[in-house]
């Protein structure tokens, strides 16, 4: 590595310690983040012709716009993807959509909520997507637990479930939709051989934090937010819910037929939702249709957390830079070398990495260095691949801005980075050994 890209990856490193001690320094993270993002590329246009072979010094800034210009389309469809959920999550929830979701998961008995929302997430992870799983069981839990104490515990319990439902799922998360739309992993391939392995690394650690929680717990009372959500029929809200989560489904549907983004389908779900509520709202009157302005779309923008949406956006085209400097493809063929092709050793490796670093770019690095090959290993459904699926989507846990499931909760639960640290994380390692265990055994026993 050059001098300049030592430079660029320090001062990635020093942003990632303040974002790490944001409860010390009290300075918000999408702050460090937004500078990280600045100063990178900055760093970058000194000398751009290092990484951009073949450019005049008259062309050097527009070579460096259409670079960054390439990144920031790829991270503004993770941006309007996340914005788009958001609103339609909160929209549903606004209009008692999830009551007979909270209603299923009520229980007087703490461990029992907690088994029954790590398996509903670990589910709706898979079906949906771990990243509008986490703000659907979040919005439900802020209306089970007052505590905020064991709701932090559950929330944490959120992030690992959403990430192990998400990666034996081709449509479950980014990574695994990459590796699925390269050709590198089929869904029955996926589903039938990671299945085992998520499993395990939810239960494990889903089982360590219910030693924590004992005894019982109030029941709220919803007799006030039900009287609020009265603006609406039954047979209304019945229809905000099916065509939000009913959209929310269809999302990987729209994608396989249109071959678009899936932003593309979340804004074609929202603006159908937001035309029917739209209509419902209309025709109300006095009263109620003050409070039903409330809950129409436009007010729901504006709940939109931006700070969580600003901090992605810094990590993401941060992680950019190192990507177009080539610092992860390095990073991969370094380990691929020194561990002499360990498939467990690499991938492993490279889940622990994914929870410091986007695993978009990581995942997308490891597709460029080892090509697709007809037979063996790196074939459709080979061993890294599958592995690859496994440890970038629940590596993702190990810390709370490993996945977007977690800065999602950390955004909504105001989660500290060093209260995860401190009290989950050590966990999820322990749940991502046991699934790694499990997979080879069951490659050894089964295929």
């Amino acid at each position: 590595m050059t001098t300049l890209s030592i430079i660029i990856v320090a001062v990635f490193c020093l942003g990632y310690f303040f974002i790490a001690i944001e409860s010390v320094t009290k300075i918000n993270k999408a702050a460090i983040a937004l500078l990280m993002f600045v100063l990178c590329w900055t760093l970058f246009m000194i000398d751009p012709s290092q990484y951009i072979p073949g450019i005049a010094e008259s062309g050097k800034a527009l070579a460096v716009a259409e670079v960054m210009e390439r990144h920031l389309g790829s991270t503004a469809t993770t941006l309007f993807f996340l914005m788009g959920a958001m609103t339609i999550v909160e929209l549903v929830d606004q209009n008692g959509g999830f009551n007979f979701v909270r209603d299923t998961l009520k229980t007087r008995t703490k461990k029992k909520l907690l088994w029954r929302i790590a398996f509903m997430t670990f589910i709706l992870s898979a079906v949906l997507d771990n990243l509008t799983t986490s703000i659907v069981m979040i919005m439900i839990l802020r209306k089970l637990v007052e505590n905020r104490e064991d709701r932090l515990i559950y929330a944490a319990l959120v992030i690992i479930s959403a990430n192990s439902g998400g990666a034996f799922s081709p449509i479950g998360d980014v990574t695994t939709i990459m590796l699925w739309n390269k050709g590198l992993l089929s869904a029955a391939g996926v589903i039938m051989e990671v299945f085992l392995p998520s499993v395990v690394s939810m239960l494990v650690p889903a089982y360590i934090l219910s030693l924590s929680l004992e005894g019982k717990m109030e029941v709220k009372d919803y007799g006030e937010n039900e009287r609020v959500q009265d603006h609406l029929t039954e047979v209304q809200r019945k229809t905000v819910f099916f065509l939000g989560v009913g959209g929310l489904i269809f999302v990987p549907v729209f994608k396989t037929i249109t071959h678009l983004p899936p932003f593309m389908g979340i804004l074609l779900v929202l603006g159908v939702l937001w035309t029917v509520t739209e209509v419902f709202y209309s025709r109300l009157s006095g009263e109620e249709e003050k409070g039903g302005m409330q809950k129409r779309v436009t007010n729901m923008l504006s709940r939109i957390d931006m700070g969580t949406i600003l901090f992605f956006l810094g990590i993401l085209m941060a992680v950019a830079c190192l990507e177009t400097i080539g610092a992860l493809e390095l990073l991969g063929d370094g380990l691929n070398k020194v561990f002499d092709g360990n498939h467990y050793l690499i991938t492993g490796i490279i889940g622990v990495l994914s929870s410091i670093v986007d695993n978009v770019p990581l995942v997308a690095g490891c597709m460029g260095m080892y090509p697709v090959a007809a037979a063996g290993d790196f074939a459709m459904d080979g061993i890294f691949w599958q592995l690859l699926a496994y440890c970038a989507g629940v590596g993702g846990s190990m810390l709370i801005v490993g996945s977007a499931a977690g800065v999602v909760v950390m955004g909504l639960e105001k989660i500290t980075f060093g209260w995860y640290m401190k009290k989950i994380s050590w966990i999820v390692v322990v749940g991502y050994l046991s699934g790694m265990l499990v997979y080879g055994v069951q490659r050894w026993v089964f295929f």
